[in-house]
């Protein structure tokens, strides 16, 4: 009795699927000759399919150009064998062909003895946390690939139709499968190589004001004074400055600390420089001013250098304005240069004007390197010069260095080359132009005489 209720069904399903072939063979004769190959057979038997009815109505002539709706829904059925050996057909799930998706309770099937568990397709299988589901082109939603989330996304779901978006305080795992909290970071003093850049800092600006009380204790010897003393202490207090201004740059930023740092750090340096300039400039009038009554000995005195100094600090300190007036540095928490970590940073803001403040600085020296160089062969009363020379070779090389390490790095490496390139150009310049004098000063006290002076100023 069972086998005769069958066969109906049997006879419809053969004769429907007969039906549709003849459709597809008769509307798309073009493909005909490929079906053998066309792995879409299938999926065109199917849209056929659901234009036939029934075998009195064997097809619906709207429904070939689509107009047709389709059904809504349709039931899913199992066969449940009852006690009296009654067998009968039990829905257990729906098919939504419009959205393309179903409904079933596993629980409710029974499947025959011999499947010892329930089966599965190739075509959904799950994918787990860390993964999304990404459809197939041409396929059936069914259809699908398990596809990693994407850097900085994760999914703690099994079959993820979308990753999620980890919080900005928290990055992904390497599984992606949950988020972890991020670490702030900043070049802080209690880290070795923060604590390191401070200790060195501070060390050689007390070393500066060490040579710079050398220097005033015996400013009444004839090494100091035919150097220019007032420029000298001008040239030593900035440099000790320019060491003290590297450790705005160590600690945790703030928006005072941004705004204050490069300003503070390109003042303090044009002063250096235009004092380096300044002393250039005398040692070359000083050698050329030796005829009685020449002009340029009015240009020899402390008050043609201080206004030199005054005039190139002045127009930095304009740059300086208009870069905080328009576009200021501020404080940054960048989340992306490092995973697993919050820089908090200072923004340069202007890029265009921080790079003018940098090559005004450039300019001077370049200026105090090209007088210092022509002005090298002096005679040794005169030598700074030469002194004055590799000082600003240090300088330009050290920050010429520096500029494509700065377009290269990110985070803290940034914070640290540039209080690098701070105290390497600034020690250069203590070493070259003062050491010699110190070594003279303390060691070979004999020769710091006028009388010594003069003899080797004979040319």
């Amino acid at each position: 009795m069972v086998l005769m209720e069958l066969i109906p069904n049997v006879y419809n399903g053969v004769y429907l699927v007969a039906h549709a072939l003849h459709q597809v063979l008769h509307s798309e004769a073009k493909e005909a000759s490929d079906l053998a190959r066309n792995s879409n057979l299938f999926w065109k038997l199917h849209h056929y399919l659901k234009c036939i009815n029934s075998v009195i109505n064997a097809n619906d002539e709207s429904c070939w150009n689509g107009t047709k709706p389709v059904a809504e829904a349709y039931d899913i059925l199992n066969y449940k064998s009852l006690p009296g050996q009654i067998e009968t057909l039990v829905k257990v799930g729906e098919v939504y062909p419009l959205a393309q998706r179903f409904t079933i309770k596993e629980e409710d099937i029974d499947w025959p003895e011999d499947f010892h568990q329930t089966p599965t397709s190739m075509c959904s299988v799950k994918c787990g946390p860390g993964f999304k589901k990404t459809s197939l082109e041409n396929q059936p939603i069914c259809c699908f690939i398990c596809t990693p989330c994407p850097e900085g996304k994760i999914s703690n779901q099994t079959d993820a139709e979308e990753c999620l978006q980890c919080p900005e305080d928290q990055y992904p795992n390497k599984k992606r499968d949950h988020c972890l909290p991020r670490i702030v970071t900043f070049l802080a003093y209690e880290e070795p190589l923060g604590m390191t850049l401070a200790s060195t800092a501070i060390c050689f600006s007390l070393f500066t004001l060490l040579v710079l009380g050398i220097f005033v204790k015996h400013r009444d010897t004839p090494i100091v004074k035919a150097n220019n003393r007032s420029l000298s202490y001008t040239l030593l207090v900035s440099l000790s400055l320019c060491f003290l201004c590297s450790l705005l740059f160590i600690g945790h930023p703030t928006t005072s600390t941004c705004l204050l740092r490069q300003t503070t750090f390109a003042v303090v340096f044009t002063v250096a420089v235009s004092s380096i300039l300044a002393k250039t400039i005398t040692v070359v009038l000083a050698f050329r001013a030796t005829k009685p009554g020449s002009r340029l000995r009015r240009w020899l005195g402390s008050k043609a250098s201080y206004s030199l100094i005054f005039t190139c600090t002045l127009i930095q300190m304009c740059l300086c304005g208009i870069w905080l007036g328009t576009y200021p540095p501020f404080l940054e928490m960048d989340i992306h240069s490092e995973p697993g970590s919050i820089i908090i940073q200072c923004n340069e803001g202007s890029l265009l004007i921080f790079y003018c403040v940098l090559g005004y600085m450039a300019l001077l020296a370049l200026a105090s390197f090209t007088v210092a160089f022509l002005a090298r062969n002096l005679p040794d009363t005169f030598n700074e010069a030469k002194f004055l020379t590799f000082s600003m070779l240090v300088f330009c090389s050290v920050w010429i260095s520096f500029l494509p390490s700065y377009q290269s790095s990110k985070g803290k490496a940034i914070v640290a080359l540039e209080i690098f390139a701070i105290l390497t150009s600034s020690a250069g310049i203590l070493t070259c132009i003062f050491a010699p004098k110190c070594f003279v000063i303390l060691l070979r006290s004999e020769q710091n005489t006028l009388g010594i002076l003069k003899k080797k100023a004979t040319p």
